[in-house]
């Protein structure tokens, strides 16, 4: 019997890993983030894995392959597939109140600022 895996779609800059503004290079990915590989390592226990960025998805693939994680990912995209949960480090969850939303937008700050 075939069990359904939930997917979950990760961004790569900023989530898994040494991203800043400050350091974006367009042929250069920053280096893996502490804990990371762990980190994806768990959740694919359970879940099915894919590799959401903007970058050149050729850059990105090899940075997976570079830091030994492309065992982990179905798929690199930049198209956002329907999924379970998206992890991004400039992402909301929308609560349902347009007003509550906007005030976090007015606050909003990514964590590495």
């Amino acid at each position: 019997m075939i069990k359904f895996r939930k997917k979950i779609l990760i961004d790569l800059d900023g989530v898994l890993n040494e991203y800043s503004k400050e350091k974006f290079n367009e042929t250069y990915i920053p280096e893996i983030k502490s804990g990371a590989r762990e980190f994806v390592q768990k959740l694919n226990e359970e879940f099915d894995l894919y590799l959401f960025t903007s970058r050149n998805l050729l850059l990105a693939s090899k940075w997976l392959i570079n830091n030994d994680l492309d065992k982990y990912f179905k798929e690199v995209t930049n198209i956002k597939i329907p999924a379970y949960l998206y992890i991004d480090d400039r992402a909301m969850c929308f609560d349902g109140n347009y007003q509550n939303t906007f005030a976090k937008i007015q606050k909003f700050s990514v964590y590495w600022k």
